[in-house]
C-alpha cells in the first residue's frame, strides 16, 4: 500500500487536525522531507504534537519513517522516462513538433529562472572565483552537461578539471584537493549514488560542495554547501537539459565577470596559441 492510499484509507478515522495535516500532504508532500515535523506544524497552523500523532494514526512509527517513506515512493521511484515519452506524445500529432518542442524548452528555461536563488547562485560563483582548482563531476545522464560544464569553465579560467569515472583514478583525482578547492556535482534523477560518494570524500578533502540537481529534495543537500536545484524533479532530465544547460552559461558568466583579471590572462594565453595550426580559417 501506498503513502497516499494508507492516508485515504485512514482518512476518516483522524482527528479535524490530523485531517489538516493529511490535507497539507497529499497537496504539498515534498514539504516533509525538507521540514521538520514541528516546522510542518507551524506552516498550518497545528502543534508538533498533532503532526506526529497523525504518523502514528496512519500506521508509522513515527515522522521520521514518514520523511523515508516520501523519499522512496514519491522522489526517487518515479520514472521521468515515462513522464518524458507521455509528455511528447500529447505534441505529435500537431503540426511543427520542433517548434513546439522548443517552446517547451523556452517556458522552462523562463521557469527555472524564476526559481533560481540568486543568493545561491552569487555565492557560487564566488567560490568558483576564489578556488584555485574546481573539480567537476557528472555520471550517466549527467555526463553530457557536467562535461560541457567543464569545457566551457575551463576556457575562462584556469585548473578545471572533469572527473571521468572511465579513465579516470577517483582516489588520484580526491587526494589533490584541500581547502581551496571546489567540488561540483552535477546528478539528476535517476540519482548516481557515486557522484554522492565522491562527493562526500572531496568535503573531507576540504573542499567546498556545490551541487547543481533537479530538487532540494536530492540526495546532494545531506553533502552540498551550496545546492543549486533547478526544481523540477517531475520531469525527464532529458527535458531539463536546455535549462541545465542555460544555467551552467550563467554561471560561467559570472564567473567572467567577478575575474575579470583572470579572465584577460586567460584571453592571452588563448590569444597566443598560433590559431592557424589548429583551425580551418
Amino acid at each position: 500500500m501506498t503513502l497516499t492510499e494508507m492516508i485515504q484509507s485512514h482518512y476518516g478515522q483522524l482527528s479535524k487536525g490530523q485531517q489538516k495535516v493529511a490535507k497539507y500532504f497529499l497537496e504539498q508532500p515534498r514539504e516533509f522531507v525538507v521540514h521538520s515535523a514541528k516546522e510542518i506544524g507551524e506552516i498550518i497552523g497545528l502543534s508538533e504534537t498533532t503532526v506526529i500523532r497523525f504518523c502514528y494514526a496512519i500506521g508509522l512509527s513515527g515522522y521520521s519513517e514518514l520523511q523515508k517513506t516520501v523519499r522512496d515512493q514519491i522522489i526517487y521511484e518515479k520514472s521521468s522516462l515515462s513522464h518524458y515519452y507521455s509528455s511528447k506524445r500529447e505534441l505529435a500529432d500537431g503540426p511543427r513538433f520542433f517548434e513546439q518542442m522548443m517552446e517547451k524548452d523556452r517556458q522552462l528555461i523562463q521557469e527555472t529562472i524564476v526559481r533560481i536563488n540568486e543568493e545561491d547562485f552569487n555565492k557560487a560563483v564566488d567560490r568558483l572565483v576564489q578556488a584555485e582548482k574546481v573539480y567537476i563531476c557528472g555520471l550517466r545522464s549527467s555526463f553530457s552537461p557536467a562535461n560541457w560544464f567543464a569545457f566551457s569553465l575551463g576556457i575562462v579560467r584556469e585548473n578545471v578539471y572533469l572527473i571521468r569515472r572511465d579513465t579516470d583514478d577517483i582516489l588520484s583525482a580526491i587526494s589533490g584537493m584541500n581547502a581551496d578547492s571546489v567540488f561540483i556535482a552535477v546528478s539528476f534523477h535517476r540519482y548516481m549514488k557515486e557522484t554522492f560518494h565522491i562527493a562526500e570524500m572531496a568535503k573531507r578533502k576540504g573542499a567546498a560542495i556545490i551541487g547543481v540537481t533537479d530538487s532540494p529534495l536530492a540526495p546532494l543537500r545531506n553533502v552540498a554547501d551550496i545546492l543549486l536545484p533547478l526544481h523540477s524533479t517531475e520531469m525527464s532530465t532529458l527535458d531539463m537539459t536546455p535549462a541545465l544547460i542555460s544555467f551552467i552559461n550563467a554561471i560561467v558568466a559570472g564567473v567572467t565577470i567577478k575575474d575579470k583579471k583572470g579572465f584577460e590572462k586567460r584571453k592571452e594565453e588563448y590569444d597566443q596559441i598560433h590559431s592557424d595550426e589548429l583551425f580551418f580559417n
